[in-house]
Formats: structure tokens, sequence, C-alpha cells
């Protein structure tokens, strides 16, 4: 692939997430399939990649590192994806900070005219003592729903790391996703998992967070909202573990059905210690009546009433966790 080539992909990818460019010294990467296509980097940050084979389609390996105490003050923006309709995109992704080290990365994944593309994920994480990391992804994808989005995450955080992951899909169909992420923290750790997906017509949903309070005074709040219209489907299991003194826990789950859309949600706490805690809840129902007359009273249809109100669900940064 010429330069000129992968400039004119990173750019593709980046107008297709509506970023035609980044701030002044901000790092980035674009891949496109299997190939980076885009990089810059500030100093401290440590990103290597190489191709790998894979059956049908592109794959390559991405190695960050973030040294010992040292801060990333800017977004670190990653994008992923590919611009055409079909193909085979494979990522594994090794990201390790070390201790007192902090970062916040910025992702996107980007498949705006798929009819049959698949997008695998496998990660690690390690987060260092100390050590603080920030993800948030966002999703787009077209409207036929062409998409299967698979992403398997494991992640260590040491003593007194934090771990913060949001994920979004409210753009275009879903297609099938399925994401399984494992948390494993250590003492004076906090973890905080948070997932918002809007399915619509056939799409299919799965969803499995699990996180095991290890140490001491361990904190972590799963967080899922989920809405589904059309014949959608979603499958929401949510894991927490309380094992040692201190350990406190919480899930939520929220999914709001419309149509003939089905949505199933399974907490699942186990308490270990006398002195661990942990708390959930889960409510599954259908947009609130009073808000959608009040909107359609405005002069929206039911449609934009009820699309309005789920994103306004979405949107709401403060949740309070009661930890």
């Amino acid at each position: 692939m010429t330069e000129v080539e992968r400039k004119a992909l990173a750019a593709e990818l980046l107008k297709s997430i509506h970023a035609p460019h980044y701030g002044p010294g901000e790092s980035h990467v674009e891949i496109h399939g299997g190939k980076v296509v885009g990089m810059s980097l500030v100093e401290g940050l440590e990103v290597v990649s190489e191709s790998m084979d894979v059956d049908d389609g592109e794959g390559v390996r991405v190695r960050i590192r973030v040294p010992q105490g040292i801060k990333i003050e800017k977004p670190v923006h990653l994008c992923f994806g590919m611009v055409g309709e079909r193909g085979l995109q494979k990522i594994e992704l090794d990201v390790e900070l070390e201790d007192r080290a902090s970062v916040m990365f910025q992702a996107h994944c980007t498949f705006p005219r798929a009819l049959d593309i698949s997008h695998l994920m496998d990660a690690r994480i390690v987060v260092g003592e100390g050590a603080r990391y920030r993800y948030v992804e966002k999703h787009i994808h077209g409207p036929s729903g062409g998409v299967t989005v698979v992403p398997k995450t494991r992640v260590k955080v040491k003593k007194g790391g934090q771990f913060y992951n949001e994920f979004y899909l409210i753009e275009g169909s879903a297609g099938i996703v399925e994401i399984d992420y494992e948390v494993e923290s250590e003492a004076e750790s906090s973890v905080d998992m948070r997932a918002f997906l809007y399915g619509k017509s056939n799409d299919r949903i799965k969803i499995r967070e699990a996180a095991r309070l290890n140490g001491e005074n361990a904190v972590t709040a799963l967080i899922t909202h989920i809405a589904l219209k059309d014949t959608a489907q979603a499958d929401v299991l949510n894991e927490l573990y309380a094992l040692a003194p201190g350990a406190r826990g919480h899930v939520d789950c929220k999914e709001i059905v419309q149509g003939k859309a089905v949505a199933r949600a399974v907490p699942v706490v186990q308490v270990e210690h006398p002195a661990a805690h942990v708390t959930h809840e889960a409510a599954i129902g259908s947009v609130d009546s009073k808000q959608l007359q009040t909107l359609m009273a405005r002069g929206l249809t039911e449609e934009e009433a009820t699309d309005l109100i789920i994103r306004g669900l979405f949107s709401d940064k403060d949740w309070e966790v009661p930890l």
C-alpha cells in the first residue's frame, strides 16, 4: 500500500466519525482492516504494531505501553474500522500502564457501509499500581446492521489502580454484538464499566461483564443501559464477586423495550467475606408514557420522541452509584 493510499483510507475513516482532524499535541492511531494507515505519538506513549495472518481477512497486533510515572495529558485517539462493505478485521490489543502512569483513550470503531463485516477484538490490559486508565469507545455502524462485533477483554488492575471503560453503540444498526469483559482487581483499586447500546431491526446483542474484587477495599460498578425496538433482542449477564474485606460493588442494568423486542437481564452477585458489600438493581420496561406524550404534544412523532428519550438515557452522566 502506498503512502497516498494510506492517507486516503485514514481520511475516510476520520470522515465517517465526523473527526476530520485532531487537536495540537493529541496522539492518534488509525487502523483500516489489518493495516495501520496513520499514526502520530507524543513523548512517553509507546505503540508498536505488526500485521498477522488471519483466515479470510486482515489482522493486526498492537502493543501500547505507558512507562512508569508518565502521564499522557491529552486524549489518545484510536480509530479502528473498514470503509468497504465486506471483510474481516481482527485486532489483538495489548495495553500496559506501568505504576503511577495515566492515559485516556478515545476510541472509535466505524463501519459506515457494512453489509457483511466482522470486527473481532482480543484485548489484554494491565493497570499498574496507582495508575489511571480511561477508555471511551464509540461505534458507528451503517443502517443495514451488517456488522458482527465481538470484543473480548481481560483486565488486571493492581493495587490503587483505576480502570474506567465506556462502550457506546447508538448510531446505525448494531447487527450482532457479543461483548465479553473480565476484570481482576487488587486492594484499594476502583473499576467502573459502562455500556450503552441501542438495538434496532433484527439486532442481536449479548453482553457479559464480570469483575472479581480480590483485594481489600476494592470498588467496582457495572452499569448497562440498553434500548431495543422492532425485533431486536438483548441478553445481559453482569457478574460481581466480592472476595475481600471492605470490597464494595454495584450492578445496575436498565433495558427499554419497544415493539416486538425482547430483553433479558441476569445479575450474579457473590460475597465471600462478611465485611464485603454488593448491591444490584435491574429494570426492564417501556419508555415513560408521560414523557412520550409531552414530547408528542410538542410536535414530535412517536418514533422521534422515543429516540429522544432513549438518547437522554444514554447521555446522562450523573448516575449515583451506591458504593
